[in-house]
């Protein structure tokens, strides 16, 4: 799936307040839980699940990149939440710098092949330079998700 489909602006947060990566998937998910994407009553099994994934190994894949990730039988769609820090999140990234832009996404259990397809797509959009630029000074939620529209349409 492609990011443009995954995301809507109300599913954006322009300013995380998170300093690492355990809080940014907590605010992410509140934030899937908020906006009715997934049950008050799951948030606690997807934390979960997204930071036994997180442990295994980081997703902060280096660029100023997180992408944490995780596959669950409690959604029936692929959803996420994409956060951004202007000061940056402590990932334990791969290149050992702050995350800026975070994409938290879940997949429902099973579906191996739409989760790295998922992930694949994600991570070729944010390894473009150009675009990261575009989305950190983005003014707000609604600018950032129009250049994801525009840069997921044009690939």
């Amino acid at each position: 799936m492609l990011l443009c489909d995954i995301l809507q602006k109300d599913l954006i947060i322009p300013e995380l307040t998170a300093t690492d990566r355990w809080q940014a998937i907590d605010e992410l998910i509140g934030h899937l839980v908020s906006s009715g994407k997934i049950q008050e009553d799951h948030r606690e099994a997807i934390a979960a699940v997204v930071k036994k994934r997180e442990n295994s190994m980081s997703t902060g894949i280096g660029f100023g990149i997180g992408i944490p990730h995780a596959s669950t039988d409690l959604i029936h769609d692929v959803t996420g939440a994409f956060g951004r820090s202007k000061s940056g999140v402590n990932f334990d990234s791969l290149d050992n710098q702050p995350v800026n832009l975070v994409m938290l996404f879940l997949v429902p259990q099973g579906q191996f092949q739409k989760h790295l397809h998922t992930l694949a797509n994600i991570a070729k959009l944010l390894h473009n330079k150009d675009f990261r630029q575009t989305l950190e000074s983005a003014p707000d939620a609604e600018a950032m998700y129009r250049a994801i529209c525009e840069q997921t349409k044009a690939k």
